[in-house]
């Protein structure tokens, strides 16, 4: 029996378009609901989210009864937090701030078993085995994980051709926030320079035969991304939807009681 099928690696190699949701409220309980939503993946965010090993596996748990396939994102592109999020389960990697064809190559290394790369033969041990029950894991696991690279930076942009083009890289994601930041424009991703580098990225990327991804919670720019050949969108995050509703309900039913007289709009 082999590793089980990764479905997002197979529909990004068939051309389909996925969509899908952040994920950085560190609750298992929050991934279930957002898991039976509807996307097709959700990230798990370990970078700017306090995750930590524990509740990242927690929350592959939760995700394991639907059809959404989850994405981790570590908070460093390092061989041995790698290994630890393999090894609990992820198929599919997104490693932030990659900016060399060196570090791509050393991502390519970590996510494979030797003779082809590092990572550590502790299967047995691991969930991602179902504990040694998957008797061919090791054998087919390599051909079964998805690495995402994150280009976030003008170094990156700048070495993005040597990046997408390594053997093992199965997409590249384009990070406005902080490329807006390198590129002199803090908290405006939607500035037109900035605009213009993340569609030159992605037409980049799509050349090398590699999926492009990206996040934004602008509707009328995710479709855009879309049109232009995105492989794989985030449309925004559990994060971004808990406090754009919490505040949206109280400022409403605080704007109701103003208006029907019945007092001051100081409700607690």
């Amino acid at each position: 029996m082999p590793a089980s099928k990764n479905s997002f690696k197979a529909a990004l190699k068939a051309g389909e378009t996925q969509i899908g949701l952040w994920v950085a409220l560190t609750s298992a309980y929050a991934a279930e609901i957002c898991g039976g939503a509807g996307y097709d993946w959700l990230l798990v965010d370990a970078e700017h989210a306090p995750n930590d090993i524990q509740t990242l596996v927690t929350q592959l748990q939760a995700l394991a009864k639907y059809p959404v396939h989850p994405i981790v994102r570590p908070p460093i592109g390092e061989a041995w937090i790698i290994k630890q999020i393999l090894d609990i389960g992820a198929q599919t990697i997104l490693v932030p701030m990659v900016e060399t064809k060196e570090q791509a190559e050393a991502m390519v290394r970590a996510v494979r078993y030797p003779p082809h790369g590092i990572r550590g033969v502790g299967a047995a041990l691991a969930r991602a085995s179902n504990f040694n029950r998957i008797p061919d894991y090791l054998q087919t696991a390599n051909d079964e994980i998805c690495l995402l690279l994150q280009i976030e930076s003008r170094a990156g942009l700048a070495n993005l051709d040597a990046i997408a083009s390594v053997e093992g890289v199965d997409g590249v994601f384009v990070g406005p926030a902080d490329l807006a930041a390198d590129l002199g424009f803090l908290g405006k991703p939607g500035a037109p320079e900035v605009q213009a580098a993340v569609e030159d990225a992605l037409k980049r990327i799509q050349g090398h035969g590699k999926a492009a991804g990206i996040l934004t919670a602008d509707q009328a720019l995710a479709k855009r991304y879309v049109e232009l050949g995105a492989g794989f969108v985030g449309i925004g995050s559990d994060v971004g939807l808990f406090v754009n509703a919490t505040s949206r309900l109280i400022s409403e039913f605080r704007a109701g009681v103003v208006a029907s007289g019945k007092g001051s709009g100081q409700v607690y």
